[in-house]
């Protein structure tokens, strides 16, 4: 699919699922820049990604809002303007139970993954609204819709504060133009699986999705007519239930 012309900031796109979009948004024609919180993370993901355009890429923890205005101002000035934004940066702890994990820790998970989400769509909005018109791709998790003992506590309490936020604004902001999207994913291979409390396998990694698998589903969802909306996409491994 043709995304000639159009632009894209993929939050978290230096590994995992937002490595994954960001390369098939690059390879469908559209000028990126991948953000994170290590640069050298991120300059050798542009270095290896082999994309039809080349991956520019700016440090920023999505956590600081003042960082994260100076990574979109950054982005806006190399881009011309951000036609499609995509929080994919996320975490999680080992310690998963209320019970073992600490307050500090919570803070930690909800400033990523919720506040962070919030902190880019507040700077990316004003100039969606403008030209009224803008996607914005928000990575949530099937935590996010069924909280387990797989995500934890906080995980999925960040998660669905996320997927609160997408479809609040959605609702908000639809009439002017600006479309958000919620992706739901099942288990992925993706650096995330080091903050397992156990270790995952390599058997398992490899049966499960793999961050490849999300690139084609988002650029068909980025290549819609701005009348087309779509809400909410589950992917999940084959073999993963989903209640």
């Amino acid at each position: 699919m043709n995304l000639e012309g159009k632009t894209a900031l993929v939050v978290g796109g230096g590994t995992g699922i937002g490595y994954g979009i960001a390369k098939a948004f690059a390879n469908a024609g559209c000028r990126v820049v991948i953000s994170g919180r290590r640069e050298e993370i991120l300059r050798q993901a542009s270095e290896t990604a082999g994309t039809k355009t080349p991956l520019l890429f700016h440090a920023a923890d999505a956590g600081d809002r003042e960082g994260v205005q100076k990574l979109v101002d950054w982005a806006t000035q190399q881009l011309g303007r951000i036609d499609i934004l995509v929080n994919s940066a996320g975490i999680n702890i080992k310690t998963r139970k209320m019970t073992e994990m600490t307050p500090d820790q919570w803070d930690q998970v909800m400033r990523i993954n919720a506040t962070g989400a919030y902190n880019c769509m507040h700077a990316v909005l004003p100039q969606m609204r403008e030209r009224r018109d803008g996607l914005i791709i928000n990575v949530s998790s099937i935590a996010g819709l069924r909280a387990s003992a797989l995500g934890g506590v906080a995980y999925a309490a960040s998660k669905f504060a996320m997927a609160a936020l997408s479809t609040a604004v959605a609702n908000e902001l639809g009439p002017e133009g600006i479309r958000v999207t919620s992706v739901y994913p099942g288990e992925v291979n993706t650096p995330i699986l080091d903050n397992r409390p156990k270790p995952v396998s390599d058997e398992h990694k490899a049966a499960i999705l793999q961050p490849e698998d999300f690139g084609n589903v988002i650029v068909a969802i980025a290549a819609l007519p701005p009348r087309a909306h779509v809400s909410d996409i589950v992917i999940k491994p084959t073999h993963q239930e989903f209640m």
